[in-house]
């Protein structure tokens, strides 16, 4: 027994989609196990992120769980696309029908995990002063849940004396800008999303943009009763389609490299995306898209002229066109009306490339050419991803080893599922998983089965823990490094490589080599008995 502790089998980190359904196979295990939340609702960044236009880029028939064939047919979407409230809904329906919320402590966060070396027990502490000891510990924190804090961004911040907001800690009552003088930071995937609301609301919205973004129409429309019904009757075959394919969303597979394509055909094929709407399409337009720089122009020149057809003003049609990152590069964005509302006369654009930021000011924001003066300020400035919520933890393993040290060169995993000196502590779409180059729910529900069939078996054979041995993660971690570098992803300032978090390490963190190809490759791994893991029986055995 560890002293003074709550003993349990499992301590999850998170009640996203990732955390809840884990507290769901650890029920079906027989095991008693307990989620800490820091929120007060579930559904982990659909709880967070409730900013204006917050909507998925998946369509909400592939961003929903496929584990249950009853919880897939009686639910019903509204949207192609869904909204933030739409899907913060969905994981509370989730949470009641399941009765999850008896085994989720909320307004919870975890401060410390510590492994046990004498008893092979995780002792996790809370900022509420729970002390729990538990034999396996899942971290389902989210691979976008460490927001960036504007203070360590900007000098100032604090002086202003309008209201300032984090897209990611939005207030739940929501933010009227009627008749203000709005400033927004970021052109990423959440600011394409707010920009075109606040401006609908907003007397004049200063749109401060460090690096344009590559976006194409979501074609967003209401879902009828007869397409729903149409796909629920063929979800399974659906749901396997999606399993072994590119990014986790079953699409036609092209068959010829860009240049392989006359100007015509290079078009048509464009075109024809352009309209259906949505990303991954872009991404498989050609099957070289994601390597070859020649094709990925052909591409983006289609995007840029699409652009540059919608903005009416040529100088800030320019300064949206993306010009120093391939295609897909950085996170590709899915967008309702955003390079329409520069049309407004009531939205302006600054280039902080040109005019970088100086300070918040008492009165607004001050650029090396001027002050802009502000009734409020939103920051979409984004998350410390991949790494931020696990080092948010004081995570120690094996002999006191700390996460921070192991990963000081940049995270090291195998699978993404489990890190070298850490027994039985798991990653839900951790590094070097598809993750976030992937459809998350696709990806998180692979992850929660393996990891929970793997459990078993440990439990059944009598063994006390499994780990990444060192040899596989190292094996692990060149492959996917190799097979990043084989991509143009590297040429990218991007969060995949950290770059937008001052200090932090440049690696390239996702897997690129495709949901298909990297679930087969974890179940040739659970074929061959685990191979790279050791299981062990002996506490003593490192």
């Amino acid at each position: 027994m560890s002293e003074g502790r709550v003993e349990l089998d499992a301590v999850v980190v998170g009640a996203g989609f990732a955390g809840m359904y884990q507290l769901i196979k650890l029920s079906e295990l027989g095991l008693t196990a307990k989620a800490f939340e820091a929120g007060d609702g579930v559904g982990g960044t659909w709880y967070w992120n409730r900013y204006p236009g917050a909507r998925c880029d998946v369509e909400s028939l592939e961003y929903s769980y496929g584990f249950s064939s009853e919880l897939e047919q009686e639910w019903v979407w509204t949207e192609r696309y869904p909204t933030q409230p739409e899907i913060e809904r969905y994981a509370n329906h989730v949470a009641d029908r399941f009765d999850l919320r008896k085994d989720i402590q909320f307004e919870t966060r975890v401060t410390a995990a510590h492994y046990d070396d004498a008893t092979g027990r995780w002792h996790v502490d809370t900022d509420k002063g729970d002390r729990v000891s538990a034999t396996y510990l899942v971290m389902a924190s989210g691979c976008l849940s460490h927001r960036q804090d504007p203070r360590d961004r900007f000098t100032g911040v604090d002086s202003f004396k309008g209201d300032w907001y984090h897209t990611a800690a939005w207030p739940k009552g929501g933010v009227d800008f009627t008749g203000k003088r709005v400033g927004i930071i970021g052109t990423g995937s959440t600011a394409i999303q707010v920009i075109p609301q606040v401006a609908k609301q907003a007397e004049h919205l200063t749109v401060f943009q460090r690096t344009a973004n590559f976006s194409v129409p979501a074609m967003n429309r209401l879902l009828s009763d007869e397409e729903q019904d149409a796909l629920k009757a063929r979800y399974q075959e659906h749901r396997q389609d999606a399993k072994e394919s590119a990014f986790g969303v079953p699409v036609p597979m092209p068959t010829k490299g860009a240049l392989e394509c006359t100007a015509d055909e290079q078009f048509e094929a464009l075109e024809s995306r352009w309209q259906a709407g949505g990303v991954a399409p872009f991404m498989l337009a050609f099957t070289d898209v994601l390597i070859n720089q020649g094709s990925n122009d052909v591409v983006a020149d289609f995007i840029r002229s699409k652009i540059r057809t919608t903005v009416k003003d040529p100088a800030v049609a320019e300064l949206l066109c993306p010009n120093d990152h391939p295609l897909g590069t950085k996170r590709p964005c899915v967008d309702i009306d955003y390079f329409e509302t520069y049309n407004r006369d009531n939205v302006s654009l600054v280039s902080v490339r040109k005019t970088p930021i100086e300070e918040i000011t008492p009165n607004g924001i001050r650029t090396t050419e001027k002050e802009y003066e502000l009734d409020a300020i939103v920051f979409a400035i984004g998350f410390d991803a991949m790494t931020g919520a696990l080092f948010d933890i004081d995570i120690t393993g094996r002999d006191g080893l700390a996460l921070t040290e192991a990963w000081k060169d940049g995270p090291r995993t195998y699978l993404g599922i489990m890190t070298a000196g850490f027994p039985n502590m798991f990653l839900i779409t951790g590094p070097q998983s598809p993750s976030v180059l992937s459809n998350m729910m696709v990806s998180i529900e692979q992850h929660v089965e393996w990891l929970s069939d793997a459990i078993a078996y440990v439990r059944e054979r009598g063994l006390d823990t499994i780990e990444a041995t060192t040899e596989a993660q190292d094996a692990w971690v060149d492959h996917s490094i190799e097979v990043g570098n084989s991509t143009l992803y590297p040429k990218a300032n991007s969060w995949y490589m950290g770059a937008n978090v001052p200090g932090k390490v440049r690696v390239f963190t996702p897997y690129i080599g495709g949901v298909g190809p990297y679930r087969e490759k974890c179940n040739e791994v659970v074929a061959a008995g685990y191979e790279g893991f050791a299981l062990s029986s002996s506490l003593a055995t490192a």
